[in-house]
């Protein structure tokens, strides 16, 4: 029996799926994803039929997927009180939409006229990124773990984020697969390697080019990590309790932008004691700077309420309102289908309104401030909304949902990836971590040790300038997608197909 065929196939499948999340956070081994991704290829051209293909794309998409957002059943069940059995049968539903992404591109470069054609790695790197995009789309998109983010900040492809962005990764990343799926396919033809060590060299090149510039002298910076439990962040009678925790860590920081995490008062903003607010507003303007606090605000219009980011201190009062919203999380999509869900997931205020997505950086400390929260920073082109007119990037965020699991670090490495792509430093509070300052490069220059009480207590650079990406957005991976369709689609069906 063929070892590719029938179970062993499925076997080795979602086995590479579940390598292929070494490469990301907090493992960052960038070059597993190139070796997993390139033996999925190889077993895709070894399919007998495009349904073989297919079957094998959902199977890795399930190994990665089941791996890789563990921390989902962390969200459902401790904290979000799903019966385990319900936890983990909504953890395979998901897992199973996520890996119909995977499969659609493996149905496709498997028919026989795609793949006899010498352009087939094309085809391939141009389907999974254009998969990638459509599942960080649809339905408000949930674009984790898309392959590009494996390669922040340390690989040769990651120079290519502030051109191409994470999707443009991702393309490259699955080409460079592709290729080597090819050679191992037909180890007599070395064009591959040619081709595979020219688009790593020009990355290594592009991180040599500086997109942005500094602007201004450096401003201090306090992040602050209040870490409470999410079990008891929204009990009545830890109220107090928190709230001294962040006066006391506000009170210690010696910085000019003072910023605290994700809804950091888990109450409304019309229910803040003012003289609270007044006191943490005077001790930011001692230091002649701002301090954002995180807290929940209802609406007088329409009743809503929004997960808002508002400023005290010496500029202007303002306010960020979160755009973005975690499906079943923060918003019910088809309320009156999904509502019952509400029942189900004890997750305080679990149906948000939405703000606005042309709103603009707040004026603070001496900088133009980005701010995005949570989920917000996963989604590139929105970031990229508030650029360039943005010196600083700042995600708040609370991560204390996902528990001891991956899940923080991953989304860790999705805010560097945000940095490369902008040319920008990312500030990020959390309540339970990765509290951290990262670089216009992408690298963590300063984090604290999660799941304490702090601080972090240090400078940031603003920016000033645009990267491509800034520019274009997604506009040149589109491109890019759109030629490679097209020279594939032209090989195949031209009559005169020059095979692999």
């Amino acid at each position: 029996m063929n070892i590719l065929n029938g179970y062993f196939r499925l076997i080795a499948a979602f086995a590479l799926g579940v390598a292929t999340v070494s490469g990301f956070a907090p493992f960052y081994l960038y070059p597993i994803p190139v070796v997993t991704l390139a033996l999925l290829a190889l077993l895709w051209r070894r399919s007998r039929t495009p349904g073989q293909a297919a079957l094998t794309g959902f199977t890795f998409g399930m190994g990665l997927f089941g791996a890789g957002v563990t921390w989902l059943y962390v969200s459902l069940h401790d904290f979000g009180h799903m019966e385990p059995a319900l936890a983990v049968l909504a953890l395979i539903i998901l897992c199973a939409y996520l890996a119909l992404f995977p499969a659609l591109t493996g149905w496709i470069t498997a028919f026989r006229h795609f793949r006899a054609s010498w352009a087939w790695p094309g085809m391939v790197a141009a389907l999974w990124a254009l998969a990638e995009w459509l599942r960080g789309t649809l339905f408000t998109g949930f674009p984790w773990l898309t392959v590009g983010y494996s390669q922040a900040p340390a690989s040769p492809l990651a120079g290519f984020a502030p051109v191409i962005g994470v999707y443009g990764l991702s393309l490259l990343l699955m080409l460079s697969a592709a290729w080597l799926a090819c050679w191992l396919e037909n180890r007599q033809s070395h064009r591959f390697w040619l081709g595979l060590g020219s688009v790593w060299l020009i990355g290594f090149g592009l991180q040599q080019i500086h997109w942005t510039q500094p602007e201004g002298e450096p401003v201090t910076v306090s992040l602050l990590q209040g870490n409470i439990p999410q079990n008891m962040k929204w009990q009545p009678e830890h109220l107090a309790a928190t709230m001294q925790i962040y006066a006391e860590l506000v009170q210690e920081s010696p910085s000019r932008l003072i910023v605290t995490p994700e809804i950091s008062f888990p109450l409304f903003y019309e229910q803040a004691p003012q003289d609270y607010l007044a006191l943490l507003a005077e001790h930011a303007r001692s230091r002649q700077g701002d301090l954002l606090i995180g807290m929940a605000e209802r609406s007088s219009s329409d009743n809503g309420y929004y997960n808002t980011m508002f400023s005290f201190g010496t500029s202007p009062e303002q306010s960020y309102r979160k755009y973005h919203l975690v499906p079943f999380g923060e918003y019910i999509p088809l309320k009156p289908v999904f509502g019952w869900i509400i029942d189900v997931l004890h997750i305080p205020l679990s149906d948000f309104s939405r703000g606005g997505l042309d709103q603009q950086p707040l004026d603070l400390a001496g900088q133009q401030v980005a701010v995005n929260i949570c989920y917000e920073d996963v989604f590139g082109e929105e970031i990229i909304m508030q650029l360039p007119q943005a010196s600083l990037l700042v995600n708040v965020s609370n991560d204390a949902w996902f528990g001891r699991s991956i899940g923080p670090r991953q989304h860790l490495q999705i805010s560097q990836m945000r940095a490369l792509e902008t040319g920008r430093y990312m500030l990020r509070a959390t309540n339970t971590g990765v509290t951290a300052i990262i670089d216009e490069r992408g690298r963590v220059l300063e984090q604290l040790d999660m799941f304490t009480t702090a601080g972090l207590h240090s400078t940031a650079q603003g920016f000033g300038g645009a990267t491509p990406y800034v520019r274009f957005g997604n506009s040149l991976v589109f491109a890019l997608i759109g030629l490679l369709l097209l020279a594939g689609s032209l090989a195949a069906f031209s009559g005169r197909r020059k095979t692999l």
